[in-house]
């Protein structure tokens, strides 16, 4: 892991990203790195714009807030558009190709994956895109371990969807296997 490893999970409000952002961090702090978490979200609670940034390092943090991201997870094409270029050279994308259909940069870092049409069909609701694409991007990164990343979404989530959110999460490791580079 770099000595910062700046990540911006962005799409729209009631995605779900917020606790994702949570998950991550506490995952972090499960692996004894040292961590921040911010959020940010429009006047809307679902619809509007919603992003969590998350900071992991094994060195102090000065600053809260990521502001060129060594990842940038886009669930929206709004999100994709608006963060894109805060995004570092060597940088990874990824992006949720139910909602984001144009890309106007794409290296060799990018994975494009419908994840919020996966959600639907192998789990029956959208409502686990925000975990799938979480443990998509845990294992592409490796930014954090697999299993804390279980504990902390088992920690994180309430008592009757932890079942369902563990299986998202299987699911999103597996699409990786499938798309990792």
């Amino acid at each position: 892991m770099a000595k910062n490893y700046e990540i911006r999970l962005s799409g729209s409000g009631g995605q779900g990203l917020i606790l994702a952002g949570i998950i991550l961090a506490k995952a972090a702090v499960h692996d004894k790195h040292r961590t921040t978490q911010t959020q940010s979200y429009g006047p809307e609670s679902r619809g509007g714009y919603s992003r969590a940034d998350v900071i992991i390092s094994d060195t102090e943090i000065y600053f809260p807030e990521a502001t060129s991201f060594d990842c940038l997870l886009a669930l929206t094409q709004e999100a994709c558009d608006k963060y894109l270029f805060d995004l570092k050279e060597k940088g990874v994308l990824i992006v949720d190709t139910s909602f984001v259909k144009n890309l106007s940069l794409v290296s060799e870092y990018t994975y494009e994956v419908p994840f919020t049409d996966l959600a639907q069909e192998k789990l029956g609701s959208p409502i686990t895109t925000n975990i799938i694409s979480l443990s998509f991007l845990v294992r592409v990164t490796g930014v954090v371990k697999e299993e804390s990343l279980k504990k902390a979404i088992e920690e994180s989530v309430k008592p009757a969807f932890v079942s369902l959110n563990l299986k998202a999460m299987e699911l999103g490791f597996e699409l990786a296997s499938q798309y990792k580079k």
